[in-house]
C-alpha cells in the first residue's frame, strides 16, 4: 500500500420529483345538462377506435352507432411521420360528429318466448375500401355488417323552361304556325302531331351526404348472449363468441358459421366455467385467444385442428 488515501464514494443526486400529470376534458359529447336525466337508452354500452385511430364508433342501449372522426390530423400520414412531428404538450385529438343510424331493434324470440334487447354489445371496424368504412356490431343474438359512405345527392334547383311561358292549350309557347310547322321557342320545328316541349330539371349543385348500409346479417347461430366479436387479419373471416362457444364466420357469407370453440358439456351440472372474451391476434390470423370466468386464458392454434378443444397454451 503507498499510504494513499481512498476516494470517497461519491453521492448519487437526488432523482427530481416527478411533475403529476395533469388530467382533464380535451373533449365532451352529449353533456347532460343541470337537473337532465339520462335516459336509459342513451347510456353507451360499446366504444371502439378503427385501426388509425382517425375514427371512433360508440354504440348505445337503444341500438343507435353514432360516429366520430378525428379532425386535427391530415389523412394518409403513417404512424413513423406522426411520431416525428413535434407537437406541443398541450396539443391533443380532437374529433367531431359524423354521423349516427340505428343498427338493432327490439326483438321477440317465440320459440323462447325471450325479448332480445336492441343494446350494443360490441363494435369492430373492418378494413377499409374505396373510401368507404365498414364496421361490425351485435346485440345479444344477432350481429349486423355495415358500410358507411359519402354519397352525392344531386339537388335541382331549377327547370329548363320557365313556368311563366308554359305553353297554352298544348301549344309552345311563343311559337307560330308557319304551314305545316311550328317553331319553338328555343329554334327547333315542332312538327304536327309532335310532342310539346318537355320540361327538364336542371341541376346546378350536388350535397355530400353519409349514408350506412346494412350489407349482411349474421343470425339464428348463438344460443346464449354474444359477448364478443372479434375481426381477423386476413380481411375475410370473424369471429363471436357467447358463453359457451366461439364461431367463425366469413364476411360474405351469413347464413353459415363453423363453431370452433365448444365448451358445453354433455351434463350442464357439470359446468364450471363459461366464456367471457374472445380476440383474435392482430397480425396472426391462425392464433385466438379467450377467457373464462374462471380468470383463465387460452391460446389457440387455428392450424390444429377444425375443432379447437385443445389449446395451444393455458
Amino acid at each position: 500500500m503507498n499510504g494513499a488515501a481512498a476516494p470517497e464514494p461519491t453521492e448519487a443526486p437526488a432523482p427530481s420529483p416527478q411533475v403529476p400529470l395533469d388530467w382533464r376534458f380535451s373533449q365532451v359529447f352529449g353533456e347532460r345538462g343541470a337537473g337532465e336525466d339520462v335516459q336509459d337508452v342513451d347510456i353507451i354500452s360499446a366504444i371502439e377506435f378503427n385501426k388509425s385511430g382517425h375514427h371512433l364508433a360508440t354504440g348505445d342501449r337503444g341500438g343507435r352507432v353514432v360516429l366520430f372522426e378525428r379532425t386535427d390530423a391530415k389523412d394518409h400520414v403513417s404512424r413513423k411521420d406522426a411520431e416525428k412531428a413535434d407537437y406541443s404538450i398541450s396539443r391533443h385529438p380532437e374529433f367531431r360528429y359524423k354521423t349516427e343510424f340505428q343498427s338493432h331493434e327490439p326483438e321477440f324470440d317465440y320459440l323462447k318466448s325471450l325479448e332480445i334487447e336492441e343494446k350494443i354489445n360490441k363494435i369492430k371496424w373492418c378494413q377499409e375500401t374505396n373510401g368507404a368504412s365498414f364496421l361490425l356490431s351485435t346485440n345479444d343474438k344477432t350481429i349486423k355488417f355495415w358500410k358507411v359512405q359519402e354519397k352525392k345527392v344531386k339537388k335541382i334547383c331549377e327547370m329548363n323552361m320557365n313556368p311563366s311561358n308554359a305553353p297554352a292549350n298544348g301549344s309552345p309557347a311563343g311559337s307560330t304556325m308557319c304551314g305545316s310547322s311550328a317553331r319553338t321557342p328555343n329554334g327547333g320545328i315542332l312538327k304536327p302531331g309532335g310532342l310539346p316541349l318537355l320540361r327538364l330539371p336542371v341541376v346546378t349543385s350536388q350535397e355530400t351526404s353519409l349514408a350506412a348500409n346494412c350489407r349482411r346479417v349474421y343470425a339464428h347461430a348463438h344460443d346464449y348472449h354474444i359477448n364478443s366479436i372479434s375481426n381477423n387479419s386476413d380481411g375475410e373471416t370473424f369471429i363471436s363468441a357467447d358463453d359457451l362457444r366461439i364461431n367463425l364466420w366469413n364476411l360474405e357469407i351469413s347464413n353459415q358459421s363453423f363453431n370452433i370453440v365448444d365448451v358445453k358439456p354433455t351434463n350442464m351440472e357439470d359446468l364450471t366455467e363459461v366464456i367471457t372474451s374472445a380476440e383474435f391476434h392482430p397480425s396472426h390470423c391462425n392464433t385466438l385467444a379467450y377467457s373464462s370466468s374462471k380468470g383463465s386464458i387460452r391460446l389457440v392454434d387455428l392450424r390444429q385442428s377444425a375443432l379447437c378443444d385443445t389449446h395451444s397454451k393455458l
